[in-house]
C-alpha cells in the first residue's frame, strides 16, 4: 500500500510535523548564532546532498569487490573513491573508511594493536585527552589498564621528557597522542620515539585537528604512529564519522576484519558518500588557504580574550581550539556557557588541566573556530567575537551582565546576516 498512501511523495512537514517544526528551528538557530564548539562544523550543500540521498536505503557489509549483499555495485564506486581520496589527501598506504565514529575507530585499533588487561598510557582526560583513550566512564577504561600522562601546571603544555619517565615506568603495550582539548602542537615524532623506546605499539588520535594535517598546517602522525584514526567532522567539515589510516597497507588485512566484523556491522552508506565527498574537497587548493585561516582566527581569538583579562590555557593555541581558565572570574564553565548563549554564541564547558573530575564544577570553557571560519570569518570579525566574549564575561563577573548581553546580541546578528548559511 506504500505506492498508493504518499509514502514516496508526502513531505516531513506532513507527515510528521513535530519532528518538521524542531529541524525548521534548528535551521533557525544555526543561522542566528555563531558555532565556537570545537568538535562542530558547517558542512557544504555537496556533503548534504550525500546524507539526504536514497543509496540511505542499501545495506552492505564487507568491502568493495568481496560484498555480503547483491546490488552494492555504486557504493563500490563512492566508497573505492573515499579509501583513494583518503589516501591522497593524507599521504599514507592504507585507509578505511567505514567507522561510524571516532570512537568506534578507535575501538578497532584497540582490537589490533592491544588485547584485553594490557597497559595503555593516554593523555589525562583534564589535559584534554578523550574519553575514548582509557577513560574510566569508557568501556576502553574497563578492558584495559589505564595510565595517563598530563601536562604542567605552569605551561599546559606536554612535557615530553616526563613523558619518555612515565612510559619507562608503565611499559605500556600501547601510547596514544591526540585528544579533544589539547590546543597546542604535538610532537608525534617524538612520541613514536618513546613508543619504541619501550617497545610499545603507537596510536596516534587525530580526530580534532585532520584537517589541519590535511592543510598542511600541523605536523601529520602517518609517517611516526603505527595506526592513525580520525573523524571527517571538526576541521574537516565532514559528516558525522570516523577513519583509520596507515602508513603501510600490510595493515589492510588486519584492520578490515577489526572494523567488520570486528567492531561493527553493516556501513552507513550515505554518510560514507558524505565523506567521500568531503575528503574531494579537501584536496582542493582552497582548502589549504581554509586551514590557515583557521590557525590565524584561534590565535586572535587567544589574543583578544588574553587582552580583556581571561587566562588562554598554555597561553595560546596552534590549534583550532582555545582552552580558557575562569577561575579568576569568579564562573565556572557551565555559567559561561549559559552566559554566551543569551547572546547566541555557543561553546562548551570543559574541564582544564588539573580541574575537578565533577563537571558542574568545572572552570573551563572550550571555544573552536573552524565553523565559523568556514561561515567566512577572518581575523577582523574575531577580534570583535573576543572583544564580546571578554565584555560578557567581565560584566557577568560584576553581577551586571544584561547590558552587555543585549549589545553582544545586536553584534551576533549583525555578524551573521553579513555571514549568511545555508540558503
Amino acid at each position: 500500500m506504500a505506492t498508493t498512501n504518499g509514502y514516496f511523495t508526502r513531505s516531513i512537514a506532513d507527515t510528521d510535523p513535530t519532528v518538521a517544526d524542531a529541524l525548521t528551528a534548528e535551521v533557525g538557530r544555526q543561522s542566528n548564532q555563531i558555532e565556537l564548539i570545537a568538535s562542530e562544523n558547517l558542512v557544504s550543500r555537496a556533503v548534504m546532498d550525500a546524507l539526504g540521498h536514497i543509496i540511505t536505503n542499501k545495506t552492505l557489509e564487507g568491502y568493495p569487490g568481496n560484498r555480503f549483499h547483491g546490488g552494492g555495485e555504486n557504493v563500490d564506486t563512492i566508497e573505492q573513491l573515499a579509501i583513494d581520496r583518503a589516501r591522497e589527501l593524507f599521504q599514507c598506504g592504507y585507509a578505511n573508511v567505514q567507522p561510524h565514529s571516532g570512537t568506534q575507530a578507535n575501538l578497532a585499533a584497540f582490537l589490533r594493536l592491544v588485547s584485553p588487561g594490557d597497559r595503555l598510557l593516554s593523555l589525562d582526560l583534564a589535559a584534554g585527552g578523550h574519553l575514548s583513550h582509557g577513560a574510566r566512564a569508557n568501556l576502553s577504561g574497563r578492558w584495559f589498564e589505564t595510565h595517563h600522562y598530563t601536562v604542567g601546571r605552569e605551561t599546559g603544555l606536554i612535557d615530553y621528557d616526563e613523558v619518555q619517565r612515565q612510559a619507562e615506568q608503565v611499559r605500556p603495550h600501547l601510547l596514544i597522542a591526540g585528544g579533544s582539548a589539547y590546543p597546542r602542537e604535538i610532537d608525534f615524532k617524538r612520541m613514536g620515539e618513546i613508543a619504541r623506546s619501550v617497545d610499545a605499539k603507537f596510536l596516534a588520535d587525530m580526530a580534532h585537528i585532520a584537517g589541519l594535517v590535511a592543510g598542511g598546517v600541523h605536523p601529520s602522525p602517518i609517517p611516526h604512529a603505527d595506526i592513525v584514526t580520525c573523524t571527517t567532522t571538526k576541521t574537516l567539515r565532514g559528516p558525522r564519522g570516523g577513519v583509520i589510516l596507515a602508513r603501510d597497507e600490510a595493515w589492510s588485512k588486519k584492520l578490515q576484519s577489526a572494523v567488520f566484523p570486528g567492531a561493527q556491522g553493516s556501513l552507513h552508506t550515505q554518510v560514507l558518500a558524505g565523506k567521500a565527498v568531503c575528503l574531494g574537497e579537501a584536496l582542493q587548493p582552497e582548502f589549504k588557504a581554509y586551514a590557515r585561516q583557521i590557525q590565524a582566527n584561534a590565535r586572535v581569538l587567544a589574543r583578544m580574550l588574553a587582552e580583556h583579562a581571561i587566562k588562554v590555557i598554555s597561553g595560546g593555541t596552534d590549534t583550532h581550539i582555545v582552552l580558557l581558565d575562569l577561575t579568576a572570574t569568579g564562573l565556572n564553565g557551565q555559567q559561561a556557557q549559559e552566559l554566551l548563549a543569551q547572546a547566541n554564541i555557543t561553546s562548551n564547558k570543559n574541564p582544564i588541566p588539573f580541574d575537578s573530575p565533577k563537571p558542574a564544577e568545572w572552570v573551563g570553557l572550550r571555544l573552536g573556530v573552524s565553523a565559523a571560519t568556514t561561515r567566512g570569518f577572518m581575523e577582523a570579525e574575531f577580534e570583535v567575537l573576543g572583544a564580546l566574549i571578554g565584555q560578557l564575561i567581565a560584566a557577568q563577573s560584576k553581577g551586571d551582565a544584561q547590558g552587555a548581553v543585549e549589545g553582544a546580541k545586536t553584534r551576533v546578528a549583525s555578524l551573521c546576516q553579513q555571514f549568511p548559511i545555508y540558503s
